[in-house]
């Protein structure tokens, strides 16, 4: 059995071993939010080179697509180790868990989040953001996928973590923006950058989740603007003015 285990594995790795090159996964923009960070020492964190690296790639893409196909309830270890092409025990071995692969499978989209715009102004900004939003959660694969995370995470604690995480990494990797439109005086002083971040994506994961209006250009350019004047007249600054 553990000589199948590393056949199929080495499968995955392909014939350059640990020298090789690494597969990829398709960089997602992962919403405006955060990065899935989990705690090192759990099963499957451990951010590995070589043959491992392909190996994590092949089953964390294996998982997005089981997730995106069959929701929560329908991921299960043994079929994404099928899908992967590697051994069961290196699955079971590695995330032990459903919520362990959803955790790992949120910092890898973490990892390879598309960086924030830097457009020069704050509505531009916002702009670049929700569009972001929009193209992940209209994704195909990435709406579907994002929603069945959501949904794992209002009944599994260690979900919601890895889930709170990614989102909250993903504000404090496009506050800046807000920060520098108060440099600029676009905003005034005080103003909370997170409240701003969070507030243009709001709207496009209420059309996700609840109402199922398009998630489109027009929608984007909606959340970004009322969020940009709300930002501009002081709703996101404190009564006082005062600098945070």
């Amino acid at each position: 059995m553990q000589n199948e285990e590393r056949q199929a594995d080495a499968a995955v790795a392909g014939p350059g071993g640990d020298g090789g090159p690494a597969a990829v996964r398709p960089r997602d923009p992962g919403g405006p939010e955060g990065a899935g960070a989990v705690r090192p020492e759990e099963p499957g964190t451990v951010r590995p080179g070589g043959r491992t690296a392909r190996v994590r790639a092949a089953v964390l893409e294996a998982a997005g697509d089981a997730l995106a196909e069959h929701g929560f309830d329908g991921l299960d270890l043994a079929e994404i180790a099928r899908r992967a092409g590697v051994g069961k025990t290196t699955v079971y071995r590695r995330w032990s868990s459903p919520t362990g692969l959803i955790a790992d499978l949120l910092a890898d989209m973490a990892e390879q989040s598309l960086p924030r715009s830097d457009t020069g102004s704050l509505e531009g900004d916002l702009l670049a953001n929700a569009r972001l939003v929009v193209r992940t959660l209209s994704d195909p694969r990435q709406g579907p996928l994002f929603k069945a995370v959501i949904a794992a995470a209002t009944c599994d604690p260690r979900t919601a973590e890895a889930l709170h995480h990614f989102y909250a990494t993903r504000v404090a990797e496009w506050a800046p923006c807000v920060l520098a439109a108060r440099e600029r005086g676009e905003v005034p002083a005080g103003t909370d950058a997170g409240e701003v971040i969070r507030a243009v994506s709001a709207p496009l994961y209420y059309r996700l989740l609840t109402t199922g209006d398009p998630l489109d250009e027009a929608a984007a350019r909606r959340a970004a603007r009322s969020v940009a004047l709300a930002a501009r007249s002081g709703l996101f600054a404190p009564a006082d003015g005062g600098a945070s």
